[in-house]
């Protein structure tokens, strides 16, 4: 029984963080709209960004490729090195991951200003 209040915790409060961001949403536009301001400043900057399909592949294709050079770097510094089997592949395998999404952010950045 204790098992299952876990998981259901975490889809409540799922749920309780996401429609709180709605309703206030909600609420600001409404009161935004009652003192008369333009509708437009709800897609502001909505127009100028990549499709969101090009941002997902870029950052998944460069996550998997730091994954892969990750680990033939953690490959090469196992063997030619007397490191730790255990903490080399993990570390080297986090790091290049990091290294891809940090990349990939900056590349979507270009994206967006074309």
């Amino acid at each position: 029984m204790e098992a299952i209040l876990i998981p259901i915790s975490f889809f409540i409060a799922l749920f309780g963080i996401f429609y709180l961001y709605l309703s206030t949403r909600n609420k600001e536009r409404l009161a935004l709209i009652e003192k008369g301001a333009d509708a437009t400043i709800f897609m502001k900057g909505k127009g100028h960004t990549a499709p969101i399909w090009k941002v997902l592949i870029l950052n998944l294709a460069l996550l998997l490729m730091g994954i892969g050079i990750g680990t033939f770097i953690a490959s090469l510094l196992d063997n030619y090195t007397s490191l730790d089997e255990d903490a080399v592949y993990p570390a080297t395998i986090f790091f290049m991951a990091g290294v891809g999404l940090f990349v990939g952010f900056n590349m979507t950045k270009n994206l967006d200003k074309e």
